[in-house]
C-alpha cells in the first residue's frame, strides 16, 4: 500500500477531496449569491433610472424639489429645451416641419415640440425609455414611483399636457452615433445632454449636416461630461489638454466640428436639479448653443 510519511495515502486523500468538495460548493453559493445581488441591483438600478428620469420630465417643481430654499426655477429642463429650440425657429422659413429629439429620454422635449411642428420624433437607444414613451403617447399619463429615503417611496403621476397633440409625436429606439439613413432632414434637430453618452460623438456630428434642413436650426446642451466609462478616451471632444499643454474644451470642438456647416446663433447657460432622494441632489449647469444651418 503506497504510503505518504507512512502514512496510508487514502487517510490523506479522502479529508483533502471532502475539504476540496466543501470549498467548491462554497465558491458556488458565493457566485450565486453575488450574481443574484447584482441582477436585483441591476433590476434596482434600471428601474430608478426610469423613475428619475420621469421625474425630471414631468414632476412638478414641489415634487422634485421639495425645499422652498432650494433651486425651484431649475426644474423641467427638457421643457426648457425644447422652449429654446421653438424660440429660434424662424416660422417665415419654408422649412420641413419635422423635428427630431435625439436622446429623448421619457419623451418631454419630443412632446413639447408638436406645439411648432407638424411631425416630432424622438430617438433614444434605452428600450425601456422608448417604451414608456409610447405609453405616455397613448394614454397621456403614467403612474411611478420614487425614492423618498431607504425604501420609502412616493407614488406620482406623469403627465402629458393636455394641450400636447399626442399625435404628431412618435417615438423610436435608435443609435445617435448610426443614425437611419432614410430618416430625412429636419426644421429643428434637438439633442440635450446627448454628447456625454455617446461611444463616438465624432460620428454623430458628422451625420448633423444631412439631418437638419438648410437654415434649419440645431440646439445642443451638454455639461461636458466626459468619461471613460462611457466614451474612450481617445474619443473625447475637449476635456484634455495638446502635446504642447493647450486645453482644449468641448465646446472649442463643437466649433470646429460644425462651423462649416453652421452658423452660431447663441449660446446660454441653461441649470437644471437632478433629484436623488427627498435630501440628495445634483445641481448642474448645461452649455446650450444654437445654431443655423448654413
Amino acid at each position: 500500500m503506497p504510503t505518504i510519511f507512512n502514512v496510508d495515502h487514502k487517510l490523506i486523500a479522502v479529508p483533502v477531496l471532502a475539504v476540496t468538495a466543501a470549498a467548491a460548493l462554497y465558491s458556488a453559493g458565493r457566485l450565486w449569491a453575488l450574481s443574484r445581488r447584482r441582477r436585483r441591483k441591476n433590476v434596482y438600478e434600471t428601474a430608478k433610472r426610469l423613475n428619475d428620469c420621469l421625474l425630471l420630465h414631468y414632476g412638478s417643481p414641489d415634487e422634485i424639489m421639495k425645499w422652498d430654499f432650494g433651486p425651484k426655477a431649475d426644474v423641467h429642463f427638457p421643457k426648457r429645451c425644447a422652449e429654446l429650440c421653438i424660440k429660434y425657429c424662424r416660422e417665415e422659413q419654408k422649412l420641413p416641419s419635422r423635428a427630431l429629439d435625439i436622446g429623448c429620454g421619457v419623451g418631454r422635449s419630443t412632446f413639447e415640440l408638436t406645439h411648432a411642428f407638424n411631425e416630432v420624433i424622438g430617438i433614444d437607444i434605452n428600450k425601456s425609455f422608448v417604451e414608456t414613451c409610447n405609453l405616455l403617447k397613448e394614454k397621456g399619463y403614467l403612474k411611478y414611483s420614487i425614492i423618498t429615503e431607504g425604501e420609502l417611496t412616493q407614488d406620482l403621476d406623469a403627465v402629458v399636457d393636455k394641450n400636447v397633440d399626442r399625435s404628431k409625436a412618435s417615438f423610436q429606439r435608435g443609435d445617435a452615433c448610426n443614425m437611419p439613413l432614410d430618416i430625412g432632414e429636419f426644421g429643428c434637430v434637438l439633442a440635450a445632454n446627448l454628447i456625454c453618452h455617446l461611444y463616438s460623438p465624432n460620428e454623430f456630428f458628422d451625420r448633423l449636416p444631412n439631418l437638419v434642413s438648410h437654415g434649419g436650426i440645431l440646439v445642443l446642451t451638454s455639461p461636458y461630461l466626459f468619461s471613460t466609462q462611457i466614451t474612450p478616451k481617445e474619443n473625447w471632444l475637449g476635456g484634455w489638454l495638446t502635446n504642447n499643454g493647450t486645453p482644449v474644451t468641448g465646446f472649442d470642438c463643437i466649433i470646429e466640428k460644425l462651423s462649416p456647416f453652421f452658423e452660431l446663433l447663441m449660446e446660454e447657460e441653461i441649470p437644471f436639479v437632478l433629484r436623488e432622494t427627498d435630501r440628495l441632489y445634483q445641481w448642474t449647469v448645461s452649455h446650450a448653443t444654437i445654431w443655423r444651418r448654413k
